[in-house]
């Protein structure tokens, strides 16, 4: 689900633009500084023998047309039964990377404890302490600075293990409120609190506010406590399409789309005036996977079956005291109240102070601290999130996107380097620029012939996301990671009638038949220029399909099967051969150890490549965001008001916002946002 918006205004014409649209709505639109032309010019870059990752007929990546004789002389036709049957077995041929805790012997426990001596003040926690950690919000993939504000999930899943391992922590305290992330990083927490529970200390969770993405980490610990006015919204979940096609005829903006592939929506919010029947099956298709896993994970945890938490849901329950009367939580309490009920568990004197160390400080613990480093082998970790650009954007903040460049700097490091056994690229992205793509591409199967390299997907991979993972020896996703979305989208916009109402006028004088594809935005497309772009984005599509089957040992055929821009869960994606093995980062770290040949019981020095850095708006934000009018939301507008030339390989971001959590802003803000933003 890919998207490629081809647009092209002057300066003055994007004043204009403004200012109509400011004056025909109720509500003033924001629009990005800038729109421009995004042309279909990649470039299909046939691999060398040498990168071949699997054994397979040259004729699935030929860059010739390939005729369904060929195909099937390469290779026989499969069922999808017969496709589900090898994912299955494919995946239990690798290791789980399941945590297994083991007590620490003697001499370890007192060379652990003699570190704490010695630790630098900062990393000093006292005895019997109660880790807490507030998860409400955004959630990043990317590490974080001590300047940064937000969670970042690597240094969450962290602190779970060092806790476990810490003889100065007695348990944890979950804060759960409104969690602003996908099912592939609350998968991924939520493991790490089972995990966690194997140490055989305690984890308590605080639900002030709670839906059912929250519901679902909470349903790991051993208890859930709610106040008596906490908001809980267990109705179900919702996939939201919105479109705008009327209020862009209403400001005279004609939008003409060429989509390739039947599943191909990012253009609909733009085209179309209600949802296709194609994109109605596969959000249905999505959301049945969510909300099955839903049902399946509470009704195994809470001992009922699937059916009545199905029931209990349709009843619209939302009063605190039903949810403790049938079992959902386990007592109605303010957070003082269980504050002081830990106190009594740990034996701590009513008039003294819980001792309590929270995430950001005791991320600062090191895991050498508590035994948990010194392995010899390294294993690099590249982290990819965010949207892709090929180079830095002026208003670009670090860590914000994945760039091309900086990336490819990354992935060449790590293969000239004889440090490193393996490498795993951590990809949690919709997508972006095609040509940044396809270039990093090229350089992780470069890496990838010299050693191991495996994909771990998080919330999202998709499109250019999916177009990386796919150059990887091994695929590891969550069950709800949203992937594949191999195909493209392009058109225009013909602002001619908009122009009229505003009285502006564009003459061209040019040379050459095509000359004003780029620039005549002030009519539509003449017949040949419909044609060239139709061939243009057909084209973009073939290459992009077709280095996905070579990547995943398929036929082109196969893989049409599977692509045509449509969005699949890990879990489906996994039984269609998209997908190698439905895990979490452990499991991506347990194959990196088989593919490099090292024991698993053996530790390993995972190596961050991108250790986060303080950035001035980081400090600024970090100091104050009222002092110095610098918040989230306007460094996030900065963020997508970025550009980037070429083919855009992304999943419709709309989409992906419906389904990990819905913004509060204006929805029409959020449309133009979403689709001017990443251009």
């Amino acid at each position: 689900m890919s998207k490629l918006i081809l647009l092209h205004t002057s300066p003055i014409h994007r004043r204009a633009f403004n200012a109509f649209v400011s004056t025909s709505l109720s509500k003033p639109l924001s629009t990005p500084t800038s729109l421009r032309f995004l042309c279909l010019r990649p470039q299909f870059i046939s691999p060398s023998p040498p990168l071949s990752l699997r054994s397979i007929s040259a004729r699935a990546f030929d860059s010739s047309p390939l005729s369904s004789t060929d195909t099937k002389e390469d290779e026989s036709q499969e069922s999808d039964g017969e496709i589900v049957n090898k994912s299955k077995t494919a995946d239990k041929e690798y290791p789980s990377g399941e945590f297994r805790f083991e007590k620490a012997s003697a001499w370890k426990s007192f060379v652990v404890k003699l570190r704490m001596l010695i630790a630098f003040p900062w990393q000093r926690v006292k005895k019997g302490s109660v880790l807490t950690i507030k998860l409400r919000g955004q959630v990043s993939d990317q590490l974080k600075s001590r300047f940064s504000s937000g969670l970042s999930l690597p240094q969450i899943c962290e602190n779970l293990i060092k806790a476990a391992y810490d003889p100065r922590i007695s348990g944890v305290y979950l804060q759960i409120e409104s969690l602003n992330c996908g099912w592939g990083k609350v998968e991924e927490i939520r493991r790490h609190i089972l995990d966690f529970k194997k140490s055989g200390k305690f984890v308590v969770a605080y639900v002030p506010a709670c839906g059912e993405k929250e519901y679902y980490l909470a349903s790991a610990c051993q208890e859930i406590y709610a106040p008596p006015s906490a908001y809980f919204s267990l109705f179900g979940l919702t996939v939201q399409a919105s479109f705008i096609r009327g209020v862009l005829e209403k400001v005279g903006i004609e939008p003409q789309v060429e989509r390739i592939g039947k599943y191909k929506s990012a253009g609909d919010q733009l085209a179309r005036k209600t949802m296709s029947k194609e994109n109605c099956e596969m959000l249905t298709a999505l959301l049945d996977n969510i909300y099955g896993n839903w049902l399946d994970v509470i009704s195994s945890t809470r001992g009922k079956k699937r059916e009545d938490i199905e029931n209990f849901i349709n009843e619209g329950v939302y009063q605190v005291e039903k949810l403790k009367e049938e079992g959902w939580i386990t007592n109605i309490q303010y957070d003082d109240e269980v504050i002081s009920m830990l106190k009594e568990r740990l034996g701590v004197q009513k008039e003294k102070t819980l001792p309590m160390v929270d995430y950001k400080k005791y991320s600062k613990v090191r895991q050498w601290t508590v035994g948990l480093s010194g392995g010899k082998d390294k294993i690099a970790i590249i982290r990819a999130s965010g949207s892709i650009t090929r180079v830095r954007g002026g208003l670009s903040l670090p860590g914000s996107s994945i760039i091309g460049e900086q990336f490819i700097e990354k992935i060449r490091s790590v293969r000239e380097s004889k440090r490193y056994k393996a490498a795993i690229i951590r990809i949690d992205s919709p997508g972006g620029d095609a040509l940044a793509s396809d270039l990093m591409w090229r350089e992780i199967r470069l890496l990838a012939a010299s050693k191991p390299v495996i994909a771990s997907m998080s919330d999202v991979a998709a499109s250019g996301g999916y177009y990386m993972a796919m150059a990887a020896d091994t695929i590891v996703a969550e069950n709800l990671t949203l992937t594949g979305s191999i195909g493209v989208l392009t058109g225009k916009f013909n602002l001619g009638k908009l122009y009229e109402k505003i009285g502006f006028n564009k003459e061209i004088i040019s040379r050459g038949k095509y000359a004003e594809v780029l620039a005549a935005e002030q009519r539509p497309f003449r017949p040949e220029e419909a044609e060239l772009f139709a061939k243009s984005a057909q084209n973009a599509y073939k290459q992009f399909r077709d280095k996905a089957a070579f990547s995943r040992s398929m036929t082109v055929d196969k893989m049409e099967e599977v692509a045509q821009g449509r969005v699949w869960t890990g879990n489906d994606a996994a039984s269609r051969g998209l997908v190698d093995a439905i895990g979490g980062f452990s499991r991506a770290v347990a194959i990196a150890k088989l593919k490099a040949n090292i024991p698993q019981d053996r530790q390993v020095a995972l190596v961050e490549l991108a250790r986060p850095s303080p950035t001035l708006p980081e400090l600024l934000s970090g100091i104050g965001a009222t002092l110095v009018g610098v918040d989230r939301t306007m460094k996030e507008v900065l963020q997508e008001l970025t550009f980037s030339d070429g083919v855009q390989a992304q999943m419709d971001g709309i989409m992906f916002q419906r389904l990990e959590g819905a913004s509060q802003a204006n929805p029409i803000f959020s449309l133009l946002k979403d689709y001017f933003g990443p251009l």
